[in-house]
């Protein structure tokens, strides 16, 4: 990775936006693959304006590298104020926004980004109007956190359990 865009990076780590979960979303979606375990969860909230149905806020969280914490928290960003389809017909340099093209080694985080983002955005989730992190969800339940996606893939695999140290 070049000095500038590790520089860029560097800048959006030190100060992410919309990092976090967000309680009151209408969908969430969750990619990533737990043998290597880069996660991302991306929570979004709708707004109507002016009779049509726009992004008002996106979060996430991530078990991944600061690229892709990078990519998420410019997208985040990026998307506000878009429908459900301009935002799902981003591309992933696109969602990379001001730290412009990434590296062949880095494209897969601004995907991991671009994954999260549709599977949160899908016509299945977006059409149920509810935050739906599976088709296990059932209505009213909690929505698994990104930990326990990542532990339920681990414990399936025979792998390691990921705990949080308490501060």
């Amino acid at each position: 990775m070049n000095d500038e865009l590790q520089k860029k990076v560097a800048d959006a780590i030190r100060n992410p936006k919309n990092i976090g979960e967000m309680s009151d979303a209408d969908s969430v979606g969750t990619v990533g693959n737990s043998e290597c375990g880069e996660m991302l969860r991306m929570w979004v909230k709708y707004r109507e304006q002016d009779d049509e149905k726009v992004i008002d806020r996106a979060t996430f969280q991530s078990f991944g590298c600061e690229t892709a914490i990078a990519v998420a928290s410019l997208a985040t960003e990026l998307i506000r104020g878009k429908t459900a389809d301009e935002a799902m017909e981003m591309k992933p340099e696109e969602l990379s926004g001001e730290l412009g093209p990434l590296p062949p080694m880095k494209i897969h985080c601004a995907e991991l980004v671009q994954g999260a983002l549709r599977a949160a955005l899908s016509p299945e989730d977006h059409a149920l109007g509810q935050a739906a992190a599976s088709s296990d969800t059932k209505p009213g339940e909690r929505v698994p956190t990104l930990q326990d996606s990542l532990n339920e893939g681990q414990a399936k695999s025979g792998g390691l359990n990921v705990r949080f140290l308490e501060e």
